[in-house]
């Protein structure tokens, strides 16, 4: 049995792999290699893909980094302090409450974006907003407190709730308690949230393609589709590109793998 569970990890471990495996060594391939033999290990190591890309694409590689980094630590930002708040406020409430608020919350993961895309663009345009950095920005941030929020009260179970009485007999306010003793019990779901959030902004296409347009919104999924040329294309640099823009995700989750597990775990005991 032990050996099964083994290999089923191994093959499915594969799968998941072998598209990383194949930005990986095709970075490093040249252009013709990636054409004939695209899944075997390049003949010659070459650097050249990268250093092409910052000498020819370096302004659009620098700009697309960052409008990503801006928009993904910002909306990090706000996701964490009011869903947070939101899950410490609801906590208070009656059970049923509870239920009918996170329902409502509900609703606006279950729709895809490029279903609410259009009336989006529509509030935004009223707002005089669209075309935006803050526009985009707030629709993320809306977009995604929800989740943040069903994290956070996930975790939040795991307080004991004689915690929190007690700081209020001792004459703590409901913020000198959030900010105190519950906001540093949080930091396993606070990771999932930052983990999971990053990734969803950083990765996300279609919002800046459409919130900003190409050009003026210009981040690393779409500078990676601006590197797409009408008539040809360069997989060699196109395959560096992927490898750039992927070490900021994988580097966060190794440093806070830790924590994400213990925050995707929270609440399982109950």
């Amino acid at each position: 049995m032990p050996y099964k569970r083994i290999i089923i990890a191994v093959v499915l471990s594969s799968i998941f792999l072998f598209p990383l495996y194949m930005i990986i060594i095709n970075s490093f391939k040249f252009e013709q290699e990636i054409l004939n033999n695209p899944a075997g290990l390049p003949d010659i190591i070459t650097l050249s893909n990268y250093i092409n890309i910052f000498s020819n694409s370096g302004e659009l590689l620098t700009k697309s980094f960052i409008n990503s980094i801006l928009f993904t630590s910002f909306s990090i930002i706000i996701v964490l302090q009011l869903s947070s708040m939101l899950a410490f406020a609801i906590h208070f409430l009656k059970y049923r409450t509870q239920n009918i608020i996170f329902i409502f919350l509900l609703l606006g993961l279950i729709l895809p974006t490029p279903i609410i895309l259009i009336p989006v663009f529509t509030i935004l345009k009223f707002l005089n907003l669209n075309n935006t950095f803050i526009g985009l920005l707030l629709f993320f941030s809306a977009y995604y407190i929800p989740f943040g929020t069903l994290v956070f009260r996930g975790f939040m179970k795991n307080i004991p709730k004689e915690t929190i009485e007690a700081s209020f007999v001792d004459g703590a306010s409901f913020l000198v308690c959030y900010f105190k003793i519950v906001l540093p019990l949080l930091k396993p779901a606070a990771a999932s949230v930052i983990i999971i959030t990053g990734t969803w902004v950083w990765n996300d296409f279609i919002n800046p393609l459409i919130l900003l347009g190409p050009s003026k919104g210009t981040t690393v999924t779409v500078g990676l589709y601006r590197m797409v040329g009408q008539y040809s294309v360069n997989f060699g640099e196109l395959f560096a590109f992927m490898v750039l823009i992927s070490l900021p995700v994988i580097i966060a989750y190794l440093f806070l793998q830790k924590y994400f597990i213990e925050g995707l775990m929270a609440g399982s005991g109950k």
